[in-house]
């Protein structure tokens, strides 16, 4: 299927690499205001396209969130909708829980999977909707590098309620614990489960 949207909404894109795509097309850019503050109601224009990257998953209100976004496509418009996913970063939460055995902070938000993002854009009333996921596995040598990949992604913790910071023994343990899954070569191999929903407004 070919789309040659005329009017792209963007929301997310932490690198600048589809604004630049869609730049390049010719096509009018608009960036989302957020898309989590129910009091802004629905977000203006009418778009053929809207794409979201790394960035649904973190609001407040995701229902609220696609709802908001299905009323701003215009008839025949599209969704396309891309974040990680439930099952990602095995290890580096296994290593986080083994840091604080007796009083575990939240520090990872919740993830949503394929099933359930499927019934959230069924539900926000998106036609034909289809939601897919694939996964991306990454190798890592310590738990601090692959902090830093997720800090540079903005994939870090955006909880409304900021945990406390973890102490020199207990990151110190998180750390052993995390290279616990090593392999021969020394590295830990994290999966990130990307899911991918699609959906159109008829």
């Amino acid at each position: 299927m070919n789309i040659r949207p005329r009017s792209v909404m963007l929301s997310g894109d932490p690198t600048g690499l589809s604004q630049a795509m869609f730049e390049r097309h010719g096509a009018a850019l608009t960036h989302a205001t957020p898309l989590d503050r129910e009091e802004e109601g629905a977000i203006g224009g009418r778009f053929d396209l809207i794409v979201s990257l790394a960035d649904i998953d973190t609001v407040n209100d995701v229902p609220g969130a696609l709802i908001h976004m299905r009323s701003a496509l215009a008839p025949g418009g599209i969704a396309m909708i891309a974040f990680v996913g439930a099952g990602s970063l095995a290890n580096l939460r296994r290593a986080l829980l083994d840091a604080e055995p007796d009083r575990p902070a939240a520090r990872m938000h919740p993830m949503i999977d394929i099933q359930s993002g499927a019934a959230l854009m069924q539900r926000a009333g998106f036609a034909r909707q289809v939601a897919d996921g694939y996964s991306l596995k990454v190798a890592y040598r310590d738990m601090d590098r692959l902090i830093d990949d997720l800090r540079s992604q903005a994939l870090t913790n955006v909880l409304d309620t900021t945990p406390p910071p973890l102490g020199r023994d207990a990151l110190r343990k998180a750390r052993k614990s995390f290279l616990e899954g090593a392999d021969a070569s020394g590295r830990v191999t994290e999966t990130f489960e990307i899911v991918v929903l699609t959906g159109w407004r008829d």
